[in-house]
């Protein structure tokens, strides 16, 4: 103290230190108080604290003095950025004062939602004196979240610039000052977060990285990656670890090397972490019937829960795929060797093995913890082949142990699935070509052949399974599950299949076999399009949860993805369950993953619908690059959605959807009908419904948004008006008594 205890007046630097440790609680007062200041010395620190003030270190009255760029003791932060070690930085969402905003360490807690880039969320805040992140965060409450990254591209101004979006649902541009243009040039792809609040004009943005040439073939995925916020570099400490990773002994394992387990994949597939084999079951008393063996990649064994490769894995949720790359869940390492089921070498696995009777049901199953050693890796095309009687010389060897009886143990399963009644819906897969700079040379639907329902079959088979077993020895697991459709979707759908004279009976509940029976009554007529994509639209989209609530689509009561830990944390966590309701080892599901169950469920799916959206916008800018030369030409296609300003048709050719704004569809209006997913001429009373065939005249191809705008020439076989003069960039116009309504959205199943 001053008068007794104190010697010294304190420095500045000492006044300074002390009001940072303590925000919120410094005013005048408050100093003296904690220093000993006393009579005349008061008027001494009132002189030093302006002086602090006038250079900029304090801010402040006399009642609520702050260090310049400290932060209260709660704050309001927006998420800025996540490194590649996970870590989660924050700035304040609200930052007015002329020096820089400090970041944030942000420290969650056990039960804390996963935060992304731009959410934001009120924080209690404490020093950390780390010059990277002087504080760190605590999250109280989540506000909201918010798309604080923008993708764009740089145009060039004399105040700085502006940044146009690729995402062509964007309708604003953002203004970006000298001070924050982080070097960019005109024309560059750049990613961009928003600052300040724009109460008029065009929102503000900084530039945060550069990316290069936007037309650069290969820049396609990297937009949608970039977009998404797909992690792409592993942490140093994840790569460490799998390069550490070694191949398994047999030890305490299942030797399982002696059967015929091959792998069925893709001719372009990068990983293989699912390999089957189908016996004759030699007891008497199940005469025609089989053993299925499906054997799965043990990537348990290499990612230990709560390792630098554990938290990666759960982090990116999935591995996600484009036509030129694939981002990986696991490091290559993992990936494409150790938990890959390469020909000829020993590798750890998980497998169940399942008895079926000659009908196709499951009698019983069991699981195992093995080594196996595939004697084959088979494309699609070559499995087929096989089965059609044209071997070559790597499956001759597999037709009598091999191919042979698992075609057989295919058709008996078969069976009792045509009996379980799951939704006949099997949609076709675009497949897009490029050449090795990375420019598209041709769009093509994939070929679906017997040998991809058989690998589906069984997967689906071993997955009923994983959760059987699950529930019988009382573990928690997550559950993949789909929910029959909403009341208003289903009412939608009885509309449109009403329009077309069909009907799907009401007061009852819904099974797959109405369904079905409505597709094939459907199949061959002029209304099978409509009817097979209104049904597709009716779905809800399948999630991971805790609880179950059944598979609507396979008609299942039960499901849970085993099949693929490679590519789905989901998965993963199935086989740490299985690994510890059989006490196979230490590696089983933890009792923090255990609590921590509802939080990976609800992250899971949210990845999983972030590569969902990553893919198809990649696909989308693809098919517009490749549409870009044939600009002016005529295609045909079907009207594959109705909104209120214009409808999409998509090609036959490449299955490239376009819109056609209503300002091409002649000089009068056009009235939605919600109800119906309609549109209908006020004066020509032409409708306009889902699944009619189409000409179409391609009018503009936009590679960088994916964006592409048709004319419409035919309908159903009937020429069409042209439209206004103000073409495919008019404003788009509502009919009369303005109450056309936004059309009822689907999301994927």
């Amino acid at each position: 103290m001053l008068d007794g205890g104190m010697k010294q007046f304190p420095t500045k630097d000492q006044i300074l230190e002390w009001v940072r440790d303590n925000p919120g609680a410094a005013s005048k007062r408050d100093i003296a108080r904690a220093f000993g200041i006393k009579g005349q010395d008061r008027i001494e620190l009132k002189r030093v604290l302006k002086e602090l003030q006038s250079d900029g270190a304090l801010q402040g009255n006399r009642k609520d003095i702050r260090a310049s760029g400290a932060l209260e003791p709660v704050e309001l932060l927006q998420v800025t950025a996540i490194d590649a070690d996970g870590d989660v930085f924050a700035e304040p969402a609200n930052w007015k004062q002329d020096v820089h905003a400090p970041t944030v360490l942000l420290v969650p807690k056990k039960g804390d939602p996963a935060l992304g880039i731009g959410d934001r969320g009120l924080f209690r805040i404490a020093r950390t004196g780390e010059q990277h992140a002087p504080y760190e965060g605590r999250l109280i409450r989540k506000i909201g979240s918010g798309a604080a990254v923008i993708l764009g591209i740089f145009r060039a101004t004399e105040t700085g610039g502006r940044i146009v979006p690729v995402d062509k649902k964007a309708s604003k541009e953002w203004i970006v000052s000298s001070a924050d243009k982080n070097g960019a040039k005109d024309g560059e792809l750049v990613s961009a977060t928003k600052v300040g609040s724009a109460r008029a004009g065009l929102p503000r943005a900084k530039v945060t990285e550069r990316l290069g040439d936007p037309l650069a073939p290969k820049s396609v995925s990297l937009i949608a990656i970039h977009e998404h916020g797909i992690p792409t570099d592993f942490p140093d400490a994840a790569e460490k670890e799998a390069l550490k990773a070694k191949p398994v002994s047999l030890g305490n394992r299942t030797d399982l090397r002696h059967l015929p387990l091959f792998t069925i994949d893709p001719s372009d597939a990068r990983d293989h972490d699912d390999a089957i084999c189908a016996l004759p079951d030699p007891d008497p008393k199940n005469e025609g019937g089989f053993i299925v063996w499906v054997a799965i990649a043990d990537v348990a064994h290499y990612v230990r829960p709560g390792s630098a490769l554990d938290k990666e894995a759960r982090k990116r949720g999935n591995s996600s795929y484009f036509p030129d790359r694939v981002v990986p869940m696991l490091p290559e390492k993992l990936s494409g060797d150790l938990c890959s089921l390469h020909e000829g070498v020993d590798r750890a696995c998980i497998a169940v093995e399942i008895r079926i009777n000659a009908a196709g049901e499951k009698i019983d199953h069991r699981f195992v913890r093995g080594l196996m050693r595939s004697p084959a890796t088979l494309s699609y095309d070559q499995a087929q082949a096989a089965a059609d009687g044209r071997p070559d010389a790597q499956t001759e060897p597999l037709m009598a142990d091999g191919i042979t009886p698992l075609w057989a143990a295919c058709f008996a399963s078969r069976k009792a699935t045509n009996n379980r009644q799951p939704l006949h819906l099997d949609l076709p897969e675009r497949k897009i070509i490029l050449s090795d700079e990375g420019k598209v040379l041709s769009v093509a639907f994939r070929e679906r052949f017997d040998a991809h329902k058989l690998v589906e079959e069984f997967m689906v088979l071993a997955n009923v399974c994983a959760a059987e077993t699950l529930e019988a020895k009382r573990k928690p697991l997550l559950y993949r599950v789909h929910e029959p459709p909403k009341p208003e979707k289903l009412e939608a759908l009885r509309e449109t299949v009403a329009s077309v004279g069909l009907t799907l009976a009401k007061g009852q509940v819904l099974k797959t076999a109405q369904l079905n029976r409505l597709l094939d009554q459907a199949a061959g007529t002029e209304h099978s399009e409509t009817i097979s994509m209104t049904v597709l639209r009716s779905m809800t989209q399948a999630y991971y949860s805790r609880e179950n609530f059944s598979h609507f689509g396979l008609n299942l009561k039960r499901y849970a993805h085993f099949t693929s830990p490679i590519r789905r944390y989901s998965d993963l966590i199935v086989h740490r369950a299985l690994i510890a309701a059989h006490g196979w080892g230490d590696d089983g599901l933890t009792v923090e993953e255990i609590d921590n169950l509802d939080a990976t469920a609800e992250h899971i799916s949210q990845t999983e619908r972030r590569s969902m959206l990553a893919e198809r916008d990649t696909t989308d800018r693809y098919l517009a690059a490749y549409l870009n030369d044939r600009v002016g030409n005529e295609f045909t296609g079907k009207v594959s959605g109705i909104a209120r300003f214009g409808l999409f048709v998509s090609l036959d050719e490449t299955g490239a959807d376009g819109l056609i704004p209503l300002s091409h569809l002649g000089r009068e209006y056009w009235i939605y009908d919600a109800d119906t997913n309609t549109l209908k001429g006020e004066k020509s009373k032409r409708v306009i419904a889902i699944g009619m065939p189409a000409l179409v005249r391609l009018a503009e191809a936009a590679p960088i948004t994916g964006g592409l705008m048709f004319e419409l020439l035919e309908l159903d076989g009937k020429p069409m008006p042209k439209g206004t003069a103000q073409g495919a960039r008019a404003k788009i116009r509502r009919n009369r008594n303005g109450k056309g309504r936004k059309p009822k959205t689907s999301r994927r199943r």
